[in-house]
């Protein structure tokens, strides 16, 4: 087992559109041989992957990657809580301060980087 495929990554705001960075980070994450799941609000194939709606069930996930703005999170909130994820990472422009506590009070850890620049820097 490469360590790729022992972080399985959910990308929540997947987007069909290839133009949108939630779209780009699911192919990069296919190429780079990491197990990838995909939630956004419209079913679809990216790189191979379903997006899938709502709130699938999902396991061994290790690291959740938000493409959702602070607003849109709460909805999740309870729903990542239960995946049990080593860590979230909060990608520009979706930092939000009470899910990052939320998530430290239940042992998950918080980045607040970039998951396309952490891949192609090698450190995902």
């Amino acid at each position: 087992m490469t360590p790729e495929s022992s972080k399985h990554t959910l990308v929540l705001g997947a987007s069909l559109n290839p133009v949108r960075y939630s779209n780009i980070c699911i192919n990069e994450l296919v190429d780079g041989g990491f197990p990838v799941s995909a939630v956004g609000l419209r079913s679809g194939i990216v790189a191979g992957v379903s997006i899938l709606t709502g709130f699938p069930e999902l396991n061994n996930v290790h690291t959740v990657t938000l493409y959702l703005g602070p607003k849109n999170q709460p909805q999740y909130y309870e729903y990542l809580i239960k995946l049990k994820p080593t860590r979230i990472i909060f990608n520009p422009g979706t930092w939000n301060p009470e899910l990052a506590a939320m998530a430290g009070k239940h042992g998950i850890s918080t980045e607040q980087k970039c998951t396309l620049m952490m891949i192609s820097g090698g450190y995902f």
